[in-house]
């Protein structure tokens, strides 16, 4: 064999160059998916846009790029209480470049709400974050004679079937709670709904209706004037917009704890280190003192879950609204 001829390979030497070559993969492999992302990142919201969700997911996109070196856009597909957008996202690329932001109803109640829903929550997609919770107030008319919740539900079973309650829609979380304030107490009142939160809180002020629960910031400004009540708030630990009111737990009805919430899911074959760099980057965002206070001030409780814990949040929550939907007898076609 003369000098400049390359060296042959033997049959013996084939083992070795694999192995070499399958850890030449593995080395290239990290660094592959650590360029993730490489393009901007899309959020379907299943909602019109200015809405609650549209309102949350802009307050994140922009500390939410800074974290991901991406623009994060929003895309509004609305229809089906949200379950237009989120069959769009469950049938799209399972690649992490095209999110969706969901509320409660999306997520935990529409399962039961509505008889034919093309996907499945726990099936077709994969947590990424939990964003935020939204405790609600339990509201009554100024002329309910009850100073305290105790006292309400005491005047309720009194008077069984003559207490309304109001509501933004059936199947709707303003729906559902008092459904499962009325199991909790063992108290009978009659639902009244509306075509949104504004009209029933009006009635409400007006005492067409006795009783409510609302979102903490509406109900806060309106407790502070006097023109409703605020008996208690849903959470587990007060509000700091309503710091004299006690929880429903505090004021006696046991684990009474009913929060809606807000959370960030992706198509189910996701690849996991995908999920894991986008669940750190809603962590790195839900961190910061600017985003938190924002939040706050929208009536969102700053509230960060990573995926698996967010996946075993929903595993609780979907049969417990699901009981709730059934108990309220409330369809969708």
């Amino acid at each position: 064999m003369r000098r400049s001829d390359p060296p042959r390979l033997s049959r013996r030497h084939l083992p070795a160059l694999g192995a070499l070559l399958a850890a030449a993969l593995l080395i290239a492999a990290p660094s592959a998916r650590a360029a993730f992302p490489e393009k901007p990142i899309k959020v379907v919201i299943g909602f019109p846009a200015g809405g609650p969700l549209d309102q949350h997911a802009r307050l994140l996109s922009d500390k939410l790029t800074a974290a991901l070196g991406q623009p994060v856009i929003m895309d509004y597909k609305p229809g089906a209480g949200g379950s237009v957008g989120a069959e769009n996202v469950a049938r799209g690329p399972a690649d992490g470049y095209t999110l969706m932001l969901g509320n409660t109803g999306v997520l935990a109640i529409n399962g039961a709400l509505y008889a034919k829903l093309p996907y499945d929550i726990l099936k077709d997609f994969v947590p990424v974050a939990r964003t935020a919770q939204q405790p609600l107030a339990l509201l009554v008319n100024p002329q309910v004679p009850a100073k305290t919740l105790q006292e309400f539900v005491a005047y309720a079973r009194q008077h069984p079937g003559r207490i309304n309650y109001g509501s933004a829609g059936n199947g709707g979380i303003s729906h559902l709670v008092p459904e499962m304030f009325k199991n909790a107490t063992g108290t009978f009142m009659v639902h009244i709904p509306y075509r949104g939160s504004a009209p029933a809180f009006t009635d409400l002020m007006g005492g067409q209706v006795q009783f409510m629960a609302e979102s903490i910031p509406q109900a806060a400004g309106y407790a502070k004037q006097g023109k409703v009540r605020a008996l208690a708030v849903t959470s587990r630990a007060r509000n700091p917009a309503l710091p004299d009111v006690p929880t429903a737990i505090e004021a006696g009805v046991k684990d009474f704890e009913v929060v809606g919430f807000y959370g960030f899911m992706a198509p189910a074959a996701t690849p996991p280190e995908v999920v894991a760099r986008l669940s750190d980057a809603f962590r790195q965002v839900l961190a910061d003192p600017e985003v938190r206070q924002r939040m706050v001030a929208q009536g969102a409780d700053p509230a960060f879950l990573g995926s698996e814990d967010f996946g075993r949040f929903l595993g609780r929550e979907i049969p417990r609204w699901r009981q709730a939907v059934k108990a309220s007898n409330a369809k969708m076609d």
